[in-house]
């Protein structure tokens, strides 16, 4: 069965909660930092992140406040407005790096040659998804977690999430309407490699690396596929992955 096709994420899109507005570039230089950096990254606006990344995991949202971020980072708590207007903006932004880089894949994906099939798309969608859950430096997937994340304010990643698991979704039915397995388990896939988010803590090693790839294989075999296809899904998803540059661990 072929492929659904997916919809082109534009940059303006996957971007809306990467600025404070439409105008002021992210590189604009703020007030002098009252100290050297203390956090990994380019730019302020990457110190901020990394900074509230820890503390709404550790802290929770409604623990930390945008004062508490400031001092991570090391600057006034007028320089951090410098560049999120709100702390809503400061979590759009990170929940949008949960989302983002995968939505961006999907492009690739659909435009692969020779053409995937249903079951390679997904079984290459959910390795490259579960590892960008499972390998950042916060667990940034746990904010799904904390209720109260349903602001109006972060309408934009909801829906860009929403917009994932459709097309989860539709590839999970275009396999099962082969294998005959019950249409209720085409949603188990996106809730599969979700659940990677609570495996985070588990520590570094060869058990927690292949985790995305055991997920992976878990998905496919949930829709009703042999687990003969495994290897022939695993050596193709690692092709697709690398020829984007995206195949390393």
């Amino acid at each position: 069965m072929r492929v659904p096709r997916f919809c082109r994420v534009t940059e303006t899109r996957l971007r809306r909660c990467v600025g404070h507005d439409g105008t002021m570039p992210i590189t604009r230089a703020g007030r002098p930092r009252l100290t050297t950096q203390r956090r990994p990254g380019s730019t302020a606006r990457d110190e901020i992140l990394d900074a509230a990344g820890e503390l709404f995991t550790t802290l929770g949202y409604m623990g930390t406040s945008t004062r508490t971020i400031a001092e991570a980072v090391g600057i006034r708590q007028a320089s951090l407005y410098h560049y999120f207007k709100t702390k809503d903006d400061i979590l759009c932004a990170l929940l949008s790096q949960t989302v983002t880089p995968t939505l961006m894949i999907v492009d690739s994906l659909t435009a692969a040659d020779p053409e995937l099939s249903a079951a390679e798309h997904l079984h290459a969608l959910a390795l490259f998804d579960g590892r960008q859950l499972l390998n950042g430096r916060w667990n940034l997937g746990a904010l799904y977690l904390q209720p109260e994340l349903r602001g109006v304010g972060l309408e934009p990643f909801w829906s860009d999430r929403e917009r994932l698991r459709l097309h989860y979704l539709a590839l999970s039915m275009a396999i099962v309407a082969d294998t005959g397995v019950s249409d209720a388990a085409a949603d188990l896939p996106f809730r599969l490699v979700e659940s990677l988010v609570n495996m985070w803590s588990k520590q570094p090693g060869p058990d927690r690396t292949e985790l995305p790839e055991h997920v992976a294989d878990a998905c496919i075999r949930v829709l009703g596929m042999p687990d003969s296809a495994t290897p022939a899904l695993r050596a193709r998803s690692q092709q697709e992955l690398t020829r984007y540059g995206t195949g390393a661990v």
